[in-house]
C-alpha cells in the first residue's frame, strides 16, 4: 500500500513525512521495531514525545513518519493497514469497573458452544478462535488490536468479544474500531491515580457508548447509578438488566452453594455453576447480549447451565479437612465487598454456616490508587472474622508503605484479629493453618495473576499453588 493511499484516512491539519509514492509494508510506534518499509508513527502522550525518534525511525529504514498528536493517527492508520478487520466481525466492547472479564469470555465461550467461530481480548488471556495468544494488557494497543483482529477474521471467526478499558478509551486505542454492542458492567472506585476524578473515569467510560452506530446495541446495567448514564447519548438500540427492579432482563437467586445457583432467569429456571449476586448480573448482561446478536433463548439458556467460572474469579478450592478457598481478582473496595457477601450468603444458608469463619487475604497494588487502601482494609475487616494483609503488586513502592496505608483504615479495635504478614505466601498459608472444617478463606486480589512484580522484577508467584500446597 502507498503511503498516499494509507494516510488518506487522516485529517488535513497531520503532518506526515516521506515520499507520498512509498510503498508500506509495516506499521510501527516504536522507533527500535523500525525496519526498511516502516512508517513511523510519533505519538504525542504524556510520558514521551515520539516526535523526537524520528530522525532515528529514518535512520533505522522508514520510509515516513506521521506526526500522531492526539493518539488517533495510529488507530485509524492500524484499521486501513489490516483492511479494517473490525467491519468484517461482529465486535461487542466491554466495560466497567468489574465483571469486563468474566462477561467476555463467558460470551466467546458461548458463541463458540452454539457452534460459531469467535476471539476473545481479555485481560487473562486473547483467542483467535481456540488458539490461545498471551494478553499483556487488559486492552492491547491500536496496531497490536486491530492486528488480532485481522488474525480473528483470516481465522475464519465472526464474532469478537473484547474487554474495553477506561485507559484505553481515553488513550484513543480504540480509535477507527467498527462496534456491533457496548456492554456495560458497574462502576466504582478504580484507576483514580489516572483520572484523578471519579467523573472522568464515568465520562471515559461513557466514550465507548456516545461512538456507537445506530444499528448497534447496548446492554447496560439498571442496578448501577450509572447504568442509564452510560446510554444518555447514545444512538444505538438500549436494553437493560437489573436484579432488583424492571428491566428487559431480569432475575433473581433460589438457591446458593458453592457449587452454584438456581436462577429464575428472564421467566425460566436454571442452574448454573456460578456464584454470587455480581455472577447474576454478568450472567444477565451476557444473556442480553447474545439474544441481542439473535441467538437462540433456550439454546443460550443450555450453554449458560454449563459454563464455569473464568480463572481467578471467585474460583473455589476444596480442602479435605472441610474448608474452602475462594481466589478472587477482586482488587476494588467495591469487588471485596461483593465477594465477601457472596461468602456469607453462602455460609448462612449451611446448618453449619452460623459457626463458620471467614478469613480475608488481601493487599494492595503499588503505584496505584492509594485513596482506596484503607478502604479496602476496612470493608474486609468489617466483614471477616480474621483479616491477613499482605503484599499484592508492590511495583515500585516498599511493601511496608503500602500496608501502612491499609492498616490506617483500622480502628485499634479493629486491629485485634487483623495480622499483617508481608511475604504473601506466608500469608496465605497462615489463613490455611487457622482455617477449620466449615471455614472459607477468600485470597484476594491477584486471581489469575501468576506473577509478582517487586521493584520492576516480575517474580513466579500463584495464589492457586500456595493454597493447594496446604492441602
Amino acid at each position: 500500500m502507498k503511503l498516499r493511499e494509507l494516510v488518506s484516512v487522516l485529517a488535513p491539519n497531520v503532518v506526515v513525512h516521506g515520499d507520498m509514492e512509498a510503498e508500506v509494508n509495516d506499521l510501527q510506534f516504536d522507533s527500535r521495531k523500525v525496519k526498511d518499509g516502516t512508517l513511523f508513527v510519533a505519538q504525542v502522550g504524556t510520558q514521551a514525545d515520539g516526535r523526537q525518534f524520528i530522525p532515528a525511525a529514518l535512520q533505522s529504514g522508514a520510509i515516513g513518519a506521521v506526526e500522531d498528536m492526539d493518539n488517533k493517527a495510529l488507530g485509524l492508520l492500524a484499521g486501513k493497514f489490516y483492511d479494517y478487520p473490525s467491519k468484517k466481525l461482529k465486535l461487542v466492547g466491554v466495560t466497567g469497573t468489574n465483571g469486563k472479564t468474566t462477561i467476555a469470555t463467558l460470551l466467546w465461550k458461548l458463541t463458540r458452544a452454539l457452534g460459531h467461530k469467535a476471539g476473545l481480548l481479555s485481560t487473562v488471556v486473547n483467542y483467535i478462535d481456540d488458539e490461545p495468544v498471551a494478553a499483556t494488557h487488559t486492552t492491547p494497543d491500536s496496531l497490536e488490536l486491530n492486528a488480532l483482529l485481522r488474525r480473528m477474521v483470516d481465522a475464519g471467526c465472526e464474532y469478537a468479544f473484547m474487554e474495553v478499558s477506561s485507559h484505553a478509551i481515553v488513550q484513543e486505542r480504540i480509535a477507527g474500531l467498527d462496534f456491533d454492542g457496548a456492554l456495560f458492567t458497574n462502576l466504582t472506585r478504580d484507576h483514580l491515580d489516572y483520572h484523578k476524578t471519579f467523573e472522568n473515569y464515568r465520562d471515559a467510560k461513557k466514550r465507548l457508548f456516545d461512538g456507537l452506530k445506530k444499528n448497534s446495541f447496548a446492554v447496560t446495567n439498571k442496578d448501577d447509578k450509572n447504568g442509564l448514564v452510560m446510554t444518555q447519548n447514545c444512538a444505538a438500540k438500549v436494553y437493560t438488566y437489573s436484579t432488583r427492579t424492571m428491566a428487559d432482563y431480569r432475575a433473581k437467586i433460589l438457591e446458593e452453594g458453592f457449587e452454584g445457583m438456581e436462577l429464575q432467569m428472564d421467566g425460566i429456571e436454571v442452574f448454573v455453576p456460578l456464584v454470587g449476586r455480581f455472577n447474576v448480573s454478568n450472567l444477565l448482561c451476557i444473556y442480553g447480549a447474545a439474544i441481542a446478536l439473535g441467538f437462540d433463548k433456550m439454546e443460550v439458556m443450555r450453554i449458560l447451565s454449563t459454563l464455569t467460572a473464568v480463572n481467578g474469579r471467585f474460583e473455589t478450592i476444596r480442602s479435605p479437612k472441610g474448608w474452602t478457598a475462594i481466589i478472587d481478582y477482586a482488587h476494588t473496595p467495591d469487588a471485596v465487598e461483593n465477594v465477601l457477601g457472596t461468602i456469607h450468603d453462602i455460609l448462612d444458608a449451611q446448618p453449619s454456616g452460623q459457626d463458620a469463619k471467614v478469613i480475608t487475604v488481601v493487599g494492595c497494588g503499588g503505584n496505584r490508587d492509594k485513596g482506596k487502601r484503607p478502604m479496602m482494609a476496612k470493608l474486609a475487616r468489617q466483614m471477616s472474622d480474621i483479616l491477613i494483609l499482605t503484599s499484592d503488586n508492590p511495583r515500585d513502592e516498599e511493601p511496608a508503605d503500602i500496608l501502612k496505608d491499609m492498616t490506617n483504615g483500622l480502628t485499634p479495635d479493629e486491629m485485634q484479629d487483623t495480622l499483617v504478614i508481608e511475604d504473601r505466601a506466608s500469608a496465605i498459608k497462615t489463613a490455611c493453618t487457622l482455617a477449620r472444617k466449615g471455614d472459607a478463606i477468600l485470597v484476594a486480589g491477584k486471581g489469575h495473576e501468576d506473577y509478582q512484580i517487586i521493584k520492576g522484577v516480575k517474580h513466579h508467584f500463584d495464589d492457586h499453588e500456595v493454597v493447594k500446597s496446604c492441602l
